[in-house]
């Protein structure tokens, strides 16, 4: 086999070759013409098949698409992008959930600004690292001053600080993180002896919303709380979080020895929209000396929205806030942060690592985000905020948000004034909670009529509606914000949910099979 001399060593002919036509495919100057050319096909793959959607999904099964995507040979590669992406439009993009669509009506996914795709074009190509200076540079800067435009927007003070985060999930933890820590500092310091630490942990209790995510058991979990840690506390007829049980719950653990290390708001309920009173459970809060954090990771478009931002009053006293622009800023996924009012709080995030964000860098003043963040390696998602910011501006984007909330609200009095449904609760946001149940329907269908219309709408392709748990009872949910969707959409869409719905209990009357 030939071969050719190297610094160390020798490489056969042959895997120089490889080597060689490998690098072809990286991106740098040399090859600026096949990277504008292989965006160009992509665009260009997208624009057609957006431009031909006609429904938000196909009804593709798993069992359909499974054995496509497992018969593909990883190890031999097709060596040529159109091929590529012939395979692609196979595998995902023929059957591709299409959030743009404006009968997509199921869960908190939003379209996109173009602003936002110009952004992740940009921050893709550059691949900055967003953990230290000298891997981001002013990649830095801007992702520091939109954590100070938000927590501008909130209402905190010139000590705040905070981090972009991959989701609300990963901002729900830290949080949770930041408030065992500095509850946990709190128990110590006041202790006549110190306790062990698990002693201290395992008294700990975080209190919540019934209607309140579930990332905030999680979170509780996976920082080593206790089993039953979390303790929910119930709601009104608005889904709003009871501020009296509040103060119940608060006085049950002192009584009991319990510690409460935060008590979570929620600021925009998947379900319901709902937002707590924050005023009142900021009261009891500092009252107590407990951490305050409000989840507003689907409700912080309300911070831009130039008619509803009323609706969070109260947001400025808390301790922390989760924020999504991924959900109610039209960004593509992801594109989420952690503000806290006193960003000092963020050292329980610090880790310093000779390699790359040594102490004596801080002394040097060189700025990094890592100390911040409980990820090291991120990506810039913050480009695409700020780009829509500077394109768009807030006023824009809170429009936008208005218009899907006060389509929420005309779908609901339509709902309403429908003898075929029955609806849960007036939306606060842009969801709307339902159920398909008409005068002369048996009560016994009503739960399976609600799952068969919402499996078959899904399997036709037509509209796509979330379902959910209602005390115990299946009901579905219109989730809007989609600005293109329109009140013929959402008619049109109940229509074919009732369709549905009758059919399988029209079906069930009559003793014939039902699927």
């Amino acid at each position: 086999m030939s071969s050719i001399g190297s610094p160390s060593g020798t490489v056969s002919t042959d895997a120089a070759r490889k080597a060689a036509d490998a690098r072809a495919h990286l991106f740098h100057a040399g090859t600026l013409g096949a990277y504008r050319d292989a965006l160009a096909r992509g665009v260009d793959r997208v624009t057609r098949r957006v431009g031909e959607t006609e429904r938000p999904f196909t009804g593709v099964t798993p069992e359909a698409l499974a054995p496509v995507v497992a018969g593909i040979d990883l190890d031999r590669p097709l060596g040529d992008t159109d091929a590529a992406l012939d395979e692609l439009h196979d595998v995902w993009l023929r059957d591709a959930v299409w959030f743009h669509h404006p009968r997509y009506l199921a869960h908190l996914n939003c379209p996109v600004v173009i602003p936002a795709l110009l952004g992740e074009a940009v921050l893709s190509a550059v691949n900055a690292s967003l953990d230290t200076w000298d891997q981001s540079a002013g990649a830095t800067l801007v992702e520091r001053r939109l954590i100070d435009w938000t927590a501008g927007r909130i209402g905190f003070g010139d000590t705040a600080d905070g981090v972009f985060t991959s989701g609300g999930t990963q901002s729900n933890l830290q949080a949770m993180l930041l408030a065992r820590e500095e509850t946990y500092r709190r128990v110590v310091g006041g202790a006549a002896t110190r306790p062990d630490r698990p002693q201290v942990v395992s008294r700990l209790r975080v209190v919540t919303s019934a209607a309140g995510h579930f990332s905030v058991q999680k979170a509780a979990k996976l920082l080593g709380l206790a089993a039953d840690a979390v303790l929910t506390v119930p709601t009104d007829a608005d889904r709003q979080m009871r501020t009296d049980e509040l103060a119940r719950v608060l006085d049950r653990c002192h009584r009991d020895g319990q510690v409460v290390m935060a008590v979570v708001a929620t600021a925009g309920t998947t379900d319901f929209g709902s937002v707590d009173p924050l005023p009142e459970i900021a009261d009891i809060c500092a009252a107590a000396g407990i951490w305050m954090h409000v989840d507003a990771a689907y409700g912080c478009g309300l911070l831009v929205s130039p008619t509803r931002r009323h609706l969070l009053d109260g947001i400025a006293r808390a301790t922390s806030v989760t924020v999504d622009y991924h959900k109610s800023f039209f960004q593509p996924v992801s594109s989420s942060a952690l503000l806290v009012r006193d960003g000092r709080v963020l050292r329980h995030a610090t880790w310093h690592a000779d390699y790359l964000n040594p102490a004596r860098a801080v002394e040097q003043g060189i700025p990094n985000q890592v100390d911040k963040s409980i990820q090291t390696t991120r990506r810039f998602d913050a480009c695409k905020l700020w780009l829509t910011l500077r394109i768009m501006g807030p006023d824009g984007i809170g429009a936008l948000f208005d218009q899907v909330v006060d389509l929420a609200g005309e779908a609901w009095r339509r709902l309403d004034a429908d003898s075929r449904f029955e609806v849960a609760a007036p939306p606060r946001l842009s969801t709307v909670v339902f159920r398909y149940r008409p005068p002369a329907a048996r009560p016994d269908l009503v739960d399976e009529a609600n799952l068969h219309a919402r499996e078959a709408l899904a399997a036709s392709g037509a509209a796509l509606v979330a379902g959910t748990k209602v005390d115990g009872a299946h009901w579905l949910k219109l989730t809007l914000l989609n600005p293109e969707t329109t009140v013929d959409d959402v008619v049109a869409v109940l229509d074919l949910v009732a369709g549905h719905a009758a059919w399988y209990t029209a079906a069930a009357d009559l003793s014939c099979p039902v699927g």
